[in-house]
C-alpha cells in the first residue's frame, strides 16, 4: 500500500556538520525543512565548531562518502542537491564523479572560509572545484568575497563578478548581497541579469545564513520553481532567518534561525 507520503520532494545536501549546529549539514536540513522538502544528507567531513570559530576538521574517507551517495541515491533519488564545505581535492573529486550524469537540479555553495575566518577549503582544492563541479552545477552561489577569491576581481560589481563565474564554466552564477556596499543577489542565467533586492538586519546572528540560502535555493528547485523564482524565495527564506536570528546564544555570532524556533509555543498536552 502506498503511502501518503510517499510523494514527498526530496532533497540532498552534500557537505560538512556543524557542531554548533549554526550552518552545514544542520542549516541545510532546517532550511530544508522550512521549504517542505525531506532532507537527506552526505556528511563530507566534521568541524569542531561553535559560534566563536573552527578548532579542528577531520575528512571523512572518499569511499565512505561514496557509500552515503550510493545509499541515498539506490533508494531515496533527489529531486535536488546542495553541495556546501567540501575541504579537499579528493572530496570534490568522488562527489563530482558520483553527480556526473545525473539529471537534476544542483546548487553548489563554493564554501571557502568560514564566517570566523576558517579556511574550508584547501588552496590546493579550488581547481578541482572549478574543473569538476562548476560545469555540474545547475547555479553557484558564492558570497561576494568568494565570488572574488574563484574570479580574481576587486570589484563589488555583482554583474561582472557573475559574467565571470559563467566564463569559469558555470551555467549560471547567483553571488549573494550579504557583504558589500549594495544588499542585493544578483543571478546571471540563460544571459540574462536579475538582481533580487534583499533586506539587511541589524543583528549579530548571521552564521548560516549562506548555507541557509543555497539549501532553499535547491530546495525550491527540487519542487519546481524556475531558477528566478528559486533565487527569489531563496533570498525571501534567508532574510527571514536573519531577521529571527539567535543573538547571544554563544559568545560569537549567532546562528541565523530559519525555523523561528525562538518564537516556538510547545502544543498543549491533551
Amino acid at each position: 500500500m502506498q503511502s501518503p507520503n510517499s510523494s514527498a520532494v526530496r532533497a540532498l545536501t552534500i557537505a560538512s556538520s556543524d557542531s554548533g549546529g549554526g550552518a552545514g549539514i544542520q542549516a541545510d536540513l532546517k532550511a530544508f525543512a522550512r521549504c517542505g522538502v525531506h532532507g537527506m544528507s552526505v556528511i563530507v567531513a566534521l568541524t569542531a565548531q561553535n559560534t566563536v570559530g573552527v578548532s579542528a576538521i577531520h575528512q571523512c574517507p572518499p569511499d565512505f562518502i561514496q557509500a552515503q551517495l550510493q545509499a541515498v541515491f539506490s533508494d531515496l533519488p533527489p529531486a535536488a542537491v546542495k553541495i556546501g564545505m567540501l575541504f579537499s581535492e579528493p572530496i570534490i573529486t568522488t562527489v563530482a564523479a558520483a553527480l556526473a550524469g545525473r539529471h537534476l537540479p544542483v546548487v553548489l555553495d563554493p564554501v571557502m572560509i568560514a564566517s570566523s575566518g576558517a579556511r574550508l577549503l584547501e588552496p590546493a582544492a579550488v581547481r578541482a572545484l572549478l574543473e569538476s563541479l562548476f560545469g555540474l552545477a545547475t547555479v553557484v552561489t558564492p558570497n561576494l568575497m568568494e565570488a572574488q577569491t574563484l574570479t580574481g576581481l576587486d570589484t563589488e560589481d555583482r554583474r561582472e563578478l557573475t559574467e565571470a563565474l559563467v566564463a569559469l564554466g558555470a551555467r549560471a552564477a547567483l553571488v549573494t548581497g550579504g557583504h558589500g556596499s549594495r544588499p542585493v543577489d544578483h543571478l546571471l542565467a540563460g544571459g540574462r541579469h536579475l538582481e533580487i533586492p534583499v533586506s539587511r538586519h541589524d543583528r549579530a546572528a548571521t552564521h548560516g545564513a549562506g548555507c541557509t540560502h543555497s539549501a532553499a535555493l535547491a530546495a525550491c528547485l527540487g519542487r519546481g520553481d524556475p531558477l528566478p523564482v528559486a533565487a527569489r524565495r531563496a533570498a525571501l527564506v534567508a532574510g527571514q532567518a536573519v531577521e529571527h536570528g539567535l543573538v547571544g546564544l554563544g559568545a560569537g555570532d549567532g546562528p541565523v534561525d530559519v525555523l523561528n524556533i525562538a518564537s516556538f509555543s510547545p502544543p498543549e498536552a491533551g
